[in-house]
């Protein structure tokens, strides 16, 4: 049960006067994930990283401090009192700014995920009401909440019993895609191909099951790790690429 999971933020929900105590988790895993060590190549001992400063060598972690560059070789040091004097209200409130239709909300702004469940009895009748809301309206709601240090614009949409949110992007972390498509000509579609290639997509369209989809790297490369332990040689695996059939030919032919 949530109450029972370790959240990794509680603070509140926030819209207008209106104030909900939440709770938020993790929706995503590491777990799976393998790490790779960097070792010294003759002995395999792991190897640690040290600080150097140019001027004087080797510095220990407690002579280290933080600090932004101005201009070139230029620096002001950020102490952690100062950090800590930036108090927004966000730092424990989800801020709901607005509401916006669900199309709206653009995939390519979608960053970390999480999952917002009312923290306590008290909180859980104020929480599926504004949910139910939401939910029959198919709204997301837009707000700001400070997280892993920094102000994020924040997205709230229904799943389930509970609600997700996903931290954004700012607009002004998201390249502009004209000048990545301007080789491309325009022109126009062959009604006949077009059929074709409607029929190519069609043929290929099912629902989409996550679960059926794995890490097939992370699988093979676990294979490699099992091989090298039992002290056997890796051989490499033939890719095959296939015959190269281009699309205008195929739709054509």
């Amino acid at each position: 049960m949530p109450h029972m999971l370790r959240a990794s933020w509680t603070g509140y929900l926030r819209l207008s006067l209106i104030t909900i105590p939440v709770r938020l988790f993790n929706a995503t895993s590491n777990a799976d994930k393998i790490a790779l060590n960097q070792l010294h190549k003759n002995c395999n001992s792991r190897l640690k990283q040290k600080m150097i400063c140019p001027a004087h060598g080797e510095v220990e972690r407690e002579q280290i401090v933080k600090g932004y560059e101005y201009e070139k070789d230029n620096y002001v040091v950020v102490e952690d009192s100062d950090l800590k004097a930036i108090r927004l209200e966000t730092t424990k409130i989800i801020e709901l700014v607005s509401f916006a239709n669900a199309s709206q909300l653009d995939s390519i702004f979608l960053d970390a995920p999480y999952y917002v469940s009312p923290d306590g009895p008290v909180a859980e009748e104020g929480f599926r009401v504004m949910r139910e809301a939401m939910r029959e309206l198919n709204r997301v709601a837009i707000g700001r909440v400070v997280l892993t240090g920094r102000e994020h614009i924040v997205a709230l949409g229904v799943q389930e019993k509970g609600l997700r949110m996903s931290s954004l992007r700012y607009a002004s972390e998201i390249k502009a895609a004209a000048p990545y498509f301007e080789d491309i000509k325009n022109g126009n579609v062959n009604a006949a191909q077009l059929g074709l290639a409607k029929q190519l997509v069609e043929q290929f369209t099912a629902d989409f099951k996550p679960e059926e989809f794995s890490d097939r790297y992370r699988d093979a490369l676990l294979e490699v790790i099992k091989t090298k332990m039992a002290g056997a040689p890796v051989i490499a695996q033939e890719v095959k690429v296939g015959k190269v059939v281009n699309l205008m030919d195929a739709l054509k032919g």
